[in-house]
């Protein structure tokens, strides 16, 4: 009864593993393939460094955060955003006062939402992918589908691995060949879930391993004394909402 179940569990352990391995191999070819551009001369700001830290959200935190501290915006901690000063001073600024719409007054968490996927925001992602300090969102996501299928393939193998055990129980069965056999597909999706820990988990992030030593480098403690609206906004760069102080506006970005 059980190498009926075990059938399965192999099946699925070794097109999870074979698929991971292959978009991993992908994921080093086009790393290795797409140079790096120095940072400099690819503009590595607030926005640049917010993305490579936190993705497109962060970006956006990182705008409101920016256009409330200069009175530009009202995150009020019941939820809503409204426009004070209407003239956005860049791209991202007046895109996010036209996403709040003609009434000057929306939902954070709608407008969020919104901004997220945003060309202007989604531009930001595109110049560091084109850089290689952002992992490309195709590669990103395929690769935690791929590691999401193997943990899917562990999980899958164990609950066949108990109903073998049941199944087998009223029959006199011996279990120890159960769990021998079905050892194999449990050692082979835990071992490259432990191996992509090392090799894959990088291309699960916003930031590629170049990007993630920038963000590295960001993460020094500087020698100048940085003004506390560049200090705010660096740290909301990096950690988001939580790096907020005031909570009435943390409140507001996490209503």
């Amino acid at each position: 009864m059980w190498l009926l179940l075990l059938i399965p569990a192999c099946v699925a352990a070794v097109l999870s593993c074979m698929r991971l391995v292959r978009i991993a191999a992908t994921a080093d070819a086009l790393a290795g393939a797409d140079a790096p551009r120095p940072t400099e001369a690819v503009g590595i700001g607030l926005y640049e460094t917010a993305y490579l830290a936190g993705g497109p959200a962060r970006v956006v935190d990182l705008a409101l955060v920016l256009m409330a501290s200069r009175g530009r915006l009202h995150l009020a901690h019941t939820g809503w955003t409204s426009v004070v000063d209407p003239q956005g001073r860049s791209r991202l600024e007046r895109a996010l006062i036209t996403a709040v719409g003609p009434e000057g007054q929306c939902r954070t968490g709608e407008l969020r939402q919104a901004m997220a996927s945003h060309p202007t925001v989604m531009e930001v992602g595109a110049r560091l992918s084109l850089a290689g300090l952002a992992t490309p969102a195709a590669v990103r996501q395929s690769t935690a589908t791929a590691v999401r299928h193997v943990r899917q393939a562990l999980l899958l193998a164990l609950v066949l691995l108990g109903a073998a055990i049941i199944l087998g129980a009223p029959a006199g069965e011996d279990p120890a060949a159960a769990f021998a056999w079905f050892a194999l597909p449990v050692i082979l999706t835990s071992g490259t879930l432990l191996m992509a820990r090392v090799d894959v988990y990088p291309y699960t992030r916003w930031a590629s391993p170049a990007g993630q030593e920038v963000l590295r480098v960001v993460r020094l403690p500087r020698q100048e004394a940085a003004d506390r609206e560049q200090e705010l906004l660096t740290a909301v760069a990096m950690a988001g909402p939580a790096a907020v102080q005031d909570a009435r506006l943390r409140a507001a970005l996490r209503h």
